[in-house]
């Protein structure tokens, strides 16, 4: 046989399966908030998120990612932001600083392979991070504290800024729209879609089973709460992140607009032909949706997944929570934090002590019939009727 004519064997490569590492569908989103929407279990998510908050980390890791790749550092130092530690004892590996490049050379839902620090689509190498470990996040989070009073200080003063600039906020309050649903006198339920919002709604059902608040949802706030069984009955925001399911379960729909009128979430509400109405305001939709069960002039307001703590506001950015101290300062000791309530609210005694106590109250009271001098003769008659019960039962079949 002419050895020329021989077919050479192929060059075997190697499959995606038999290469180390992750191998998944990547998904890509400069925004964490629109990327989390889409993402599917088992998902390499490519993020561009400085100083990752724990909101979307808790967003990330409920969408069980296999990986999460972070073009910029999750941690700049500017503040000890808690969004990657939450990844890492989720057991979710992350990926720092690998560039923005990323986004141009990967496109979503491309099959990629992470392998430690590296980053490949084929055989090509795309990119090269850094990864992330207990020890390093403990490191840059310490390091991040030792500058934490710099940003106090800036905070503080934007703050100031921002009431200089709005302090007819403080004064008249806002613009409420007309509503069909009744507030005045009532308590309120104020649910965003913040950090262990999940675990408030579960500690909150005892108060709202009794005291059958009224419900205002902010935003992603409206399927987090269809999600645990209620409904909405007002839904406020700018409807970048509410499900169509959620706007279409009959709550009134407030759009929160800039104060110009112009109103960026108007437009879906429009297209899904639902009925709504603008509520021009500066702040954030959690603070329109507050000061709107203020305006209208609610007795009490339960906050469920805002933020109150520095770390908190931090993790929304000077700029965007600067607005939540004039809220609190127009509203006053009229809000609370849900933790607060289900702390206060919490039944002491739990549900098998109040079995135990009432078999311990029924034995006693056998016990006690049986001693007397009727004893025999109660526990006859419940014989004989047990008896009647036995026989028309048997009957039956």
């Amino acid at each position: 046989m002419n050895t020329l004519s021989r077919r050479l064997p192929a060059r075997r490569r190697s499959r995606p399966t038999d290469l180390p590492g992750i191998v998944a569908t990547a998904r890509l989103d400069r925004r964490t908030k629109n990327l989390t929407k889409r993402l599917a279990p088992g998902d390499i998510a490519i993020i561009d998120h400085v100083d990752l908050d724990r909101v979307s980390a808790a967003s990330l890791i409920s969408r069980q990612v296999s990986a999460v790749v972070n073009v910029a550092p999750s941690i700049s130092g500017r503040y000890p932001n808690l969004g990657p530690r939450m990844l890492l004892e989720a057991g979710v590996p992350l990926i720092d600083d690998i560039g923005p490049e990323v986004f141009e050379q990967v496109k979503d839902g491309k099959l990629v392979r992470l392998d430690g620090d590296t980053l490949y689509l084929g055989e090509v190498i795309i990119a090269k991070g850094t990864v992330q470990t207990a020890e390093s996040v403990a490191g840059d989070m310490a390091t991040a504290e030792e500058g934490l009073a710099d940003q106090l200080k800036a905070f503080v003063t934007n703050t100031m800024d921002y009431i200089g600039s709005e302090s007819e906020l403080l004064i008249d309050g806002i613009h409420a729209p007309e509503l069909r649903t009744r507030l005045d006198g009532k308590q309120v339920l104020v649910v965003a879609r913040g950090h262990r919002h999940k675990e408030d709604l579960q500690a909150l059902r005892s108060y709202i089973r009794e005291f059958k608040p009224v419900i205002i949802a902010v935003d992603g706030g409206a399927n987090a709460l269809m999600e645990a069984g209620y409904r909405p009955a007002i839904i406020v925001g700018d409807m970048d992140s509410v499900s169509d399911k959620a706007l279409n379960c009959g709550a009134e729909l407030v759009v929160h607009a800039y104060p110009n009128g112009h109103a960026p979430g108007l437009p879906r509400v429009q297209d899904l032909g639902l009925h709504s109405v603008l509520c021009p305001a500066p702040g954030t939709s959690e603070d329109v949706a507050v000061l709107l069960a203020d305006e209208k002039g609610a007795s009490l307001i339960v906050a469920v997944g805002m933020r109150f703590t520095l770390v908190e506001f931090l993790d929304k950015g000077r700029s965007g929570m600067a607005s939540a101290i004039l809220t609190r300062m127009k509203v006053g000791d009229k809000i609370v934090d849900a933790k607060g309530v289900s702390r206060l609210y919490r039944n002491r005694i739990s549900g098998w002590a109040l079995l135990v106590l009432a078999l311990a109250a029924a034995v006693t009271i056998v016990v006690a019939i049986q001693f007397t001098p009727t004893g025999p003769i109660v526990f006859k008659f419940f014989g004989a009727q047990l008896d009647t019960f036995w026989y028309w039962l048997t009957g039956l079949f």
